[in-house]
């Protein structure tokens, strides 16, 4: 049973696919950190680098657009198709163009823009300034997929392009072509509204990750879409024909499928995989470094069959861990040190096997002369690590799960101990970033609204606790009720 798990709360969403209580998926979006990747905007061209190829464009955020000649949103490593780039950069300082980012803003850099726009759908991905048509590769019927191409050739209008979704496969030629009007309307409406916009101003939105996260999975193999949320399931169930079901049970909708502790163990330094060896992930400013170690796992025979077995494993953990975090960009493996070639060649097509279900691709999967194995993964969206972790204040560079990430574990800890003892006080102690982070965020509003409304839930702050422990007890701490905040 596959499942889409939809955990949503006034300061964020959270959202798993889970696949036989396996966690395969997973996203966070912040209600107050959304990305802006698939936004347009109304931009304005404050400089242009000659030597760079690029400019700097004024899209409203807190830093300038940053505007590539060789920039596409297409990729076309999952397409059947060729797309010719252009090789200048046809904009002049002064420029007013309408954009749509491709890339978040990270670090000091802000987002990367293209001017090239896509209006996407479930089936269909609409390029209405430019020709170019392309097929995922997904689709391995090549009848099917060249049927397809013709068919929607016949219904975009000339001189825009499209390329055509996994999800189009076994979809009617009416739903494409119902989606198409919806899609040249959607765009129709963009116009317009860039027509009357302000410069330097946001056009269009992105779909947000509840609606994103159904129209990604809602012709995949999901069995089941769940939300925690009501409201959610009416304004999701209204919007897509794949019917979303409502969790009212007691536990958090991640604790009650089993998921927690997966998720809360997605950024760990180090972890362990199937067989008991493990994996170390570090990430740096240029890239992200990962080794493998036996562990455990002591093997069976000889040493190269323990080593070939460990990386095997490694190769399909580490597939699952740039999935499950967004780590994009460069990667560094270093995998145990094999003897036979053999070996080497099933380690890195186990890696490339493993690397498929991802839904953004890799490319230059290679071993380098040293025996590292390097690859790249599309960078879009933040990786996790920006929600989840957070800089560690008493060393130079490592990092410390996040107050936010916290907040979330000592809600689910809370929300036990509350079912377990049935009482209707409960006093809760945590080192002060933690408990202004749970106050803050608000994120047991749904459990005051619900069960819990004839409740008394107190906080208190202690700083001799560690930021990752809390105490929860039904009775008042001693020398505590001074310090006492009640979550209303």
């Amino acid at each position: 049973m596959k499942r889409l798990l939809l955990d949503y709360t006034p300061f964020c969403t959270r959202g798993a696919i889970v696949n036989d209580g396996e966690l395969v998926d997973f996203s966070i979006e912040r209600a107050d950190v959304r990305s802006v990747v698939g936004n347009i905007f109304k931009g304005k061209v404050e400089n242009v680098i000659g030597g760079m190829q690029a400019a700097f464009v004024n899209i409203g955020e807190e830093r300038n657009g940053f505007l590539y000649v060789g920039d596409s949103r297409v990729d076309e490593r999952g397409l059947v198709g060729n797309l010719a780039t252009s090789k200048r950069l046809n904009v002049s300082a002064g420029d007013v163009i309408m954009c749509q980012a491709v890339k978040d803003a990270y670090a000091q850099k802000g987002a990367r823009v293209s001017m090239d726009i896509t209006v996407p759908g479930n089936y269909i991905v609409l390029m209405p300034l430019g020709d170019f048509v392309g097929v995922s590769r997904k689709i391995e019927d090549a009848k099917r997929r060249k049927y397809l191409e013709d068919y929607i050739r016949t219904i975009c209008p000339e001189g825009m392009g499209y390329i055509v979704r996994t999800g189009a496969e076994k979809a009617s030629d009416e739903a494409i072509a119902c989606e198409m009007q919806e899609l040249l309307a959607r765009w129709e409406e963009i116009k317009k509204a860039y027509a009357n916009a302000s410069v330097a101003s946001t056009v269009h939105e992105e779909a947000n990750l509840l609606e994103r996260a159904l129209r990604e999975t809602q012709y995949a193999d999901v069995d089941e879409v769940i939300v925690n949320d009501e409201s959610v399931q009416k304004m999701l169930q209204g919007q897509f024909d794949k019917e979303v079901k409502l969790y009212t049970g007691e536990r958090n909708i991640m604790s009650h499928y089993g998921v927690s502790c997966q998720i809360n163990g997605i950024c760990d330094h180090k972890v362990v995989l199937e067989n008991g060896a493990y994996i170390v992930i570090d990430k740096t400013e240029a890239l992200t470094v990962i080794d493998v170690n036996t562990g455990k796992f002591v093997g069976t025979s000889h040493l190269e069959d323990t080593v070939f077995k460990t990386n095997l494993a490694a190769a399909r953990g580490i597939a699952k861990m740039l999935r499950l975090r967004n780590i994009s960009g460069i990667v560094l493996i270093d995998f145990i040190d094999m003897v036979e070639q053999e070996h080497k060649d099933k380690v890195i097509e186990e890696l490339k096997e493993a690397l498929k279900t991802d839904r953004l691709k890799t490319s230059a999967v290679s071993m380098t002369p040293l025996g590292l194995v390097e690859l790249t993964r599309k960078k879009t969206r933040l990786p996790l690590d920006d929600f989840m972790l957070q800089p560690c204040k008493d060393c130079a560079g490592g990092y410390v799960r996040s107050d936010a990430q916290l907040a979330f574990e000592l809600r689910d800890d809370l929300v036990d101990f509350v079912i377990e003892h049935r009482c209707q006080s409960v006093y809760v102690g945590a080192h002060p970033s933690i408990v202004n982070m749970v106050l803050e965020s608000n994120i047991l509003k749904r459990k005051l609204e619900n069960g819990w409304k004839n409740k008394r839930i107190f906080f208190y702050e202690d700083e001799t606790l560690k930021r990752e422990k809390w105490n929860i007890s039904s009775k008042m701490i001693e020398g505590k009720a001074g310090y006492l905040r009640v979550l209303a």
